[in-house]
């Protein structure tokens, strides 16, 4: 895509380049963090593109606290992530690359898109949305102001295309709790073909007490999160469901009707609960 109306794109050396870029932000400023998106369609208005993938952040580290992912590591790094002292389950391993097989796309989309741009572009079936929001991922935003928020990342998509993210703020990081990632989950996902964005993705993630922490995306606008507790059947946990998401909260687009969307995801809630309350195997 030929985005004609850009006059300047820059670069950022380091991270003071991206703080001196918030400060001089304005109307047509728009990030770039891979462009997968960016380029495939026509951008009204966008005047000067910023590029943070030059800013050198390392894509994967481990720290203390868990895995930080930086918001410029991209699907394909993620995918290949193996810990070196980090303990991960065999299920969360299996998630991750579960998630990014769900976004659909050649090596070559692998190989720019990013998962902080997938985060931020916050299209309810972004994968990595449902797999921070899923695994308790904590963002580190960049404020305008030259200071730094700490937002949940089942908080950080609002709606469709909708975040919390203010004007000239910059994700900068997605940190996964050591917890979450040596816990036990088990993934959901429909779509309408086989090769179809997700219309529905669920992930159930089994709580130190033998319950089920569940997380609904790509079905609902924004990720729901509800706590099942021990022992739940598949009829309880579909009326957990609807008392979660409204009636008016199933998303509605051509690739899913609201209806639809609905009933799978009470169906994969029942599925998940089931799956998660038989004892572990090897493969968990």
């Amino acid at each position: 895509m030929d985005l004609h109306t850009v006059e300047e794109i820059r670069g950022a050396v380091d991270s003071r380049d991206i703080r001196a870029w918030q400060r001089d932000v304005g109307p047509g400023d728009v990030l770039l963090a891979g462009g997968s998106w960016l380029f495939s369609e026509p951008q009204a208005g966008a005047r000067r593109l910023f590029d943070l993938t030059t800013a050198g952040w390392p894509p994967l580290t481990e720290t203390g606290e868990g895995l930080e992912i930086a918001a410029t590591a991209t699907i394909a790094q993620l995918a290949a992530y193996r810990p070196a002292d980090l303990a991960l389950s065999l299920s969360v391993r299996r998630l991750v690359g579960q998630c990014c097989e769900a976004l659909l796309g050649s090596f070559k989309v692998w190989n720019v898109a990013t998962v902080g741009g997938n985060l931020c572009l916050a299209l309810p079936a972004g994968p990595m949305t449902a797999l921070a929001a899923a695994l308790d991922g904590t963002c580190t935003v960049w404020t305008r102001d030259g200071g730094v928020r700490q937002v949940a990342a089942l908080d950080v998509v609002t709606g469709d295309r909708v975040t919390a993210l203010g004007p000239g703020e910059v994700l900068r990081a997605v940190t996964l709790p050591a917890a979450a990632l040596a816990a036990r989950v088990a993934f959901r996902r429909a779509s309408l073909s086989e090769h179809g964005r997700s219309a529905a993705l669920v992930i159930g993630r089994r709580r130190a007490d033998g319950g089920v922490a569940l997380t609904v995306t790509a079905a609902t606008s924004r990720p729901v999160r509800l706590e099942l507790a021990p022992g739940l059947s598949a009829a309880a946990a579909a009326a957990a469901v609807d008392a979660a998401v409204p009636p008016g909260g199933w998303f509605d687009d051509v690739h899913g009707a609201p209806a639809w969307r609905r009933h799978v995801t009470r169906l994969f809630a029942g599925q998940l609960v089931a799956e998660l309350a038989e004892p572990a195997g090897p493969s968990a």
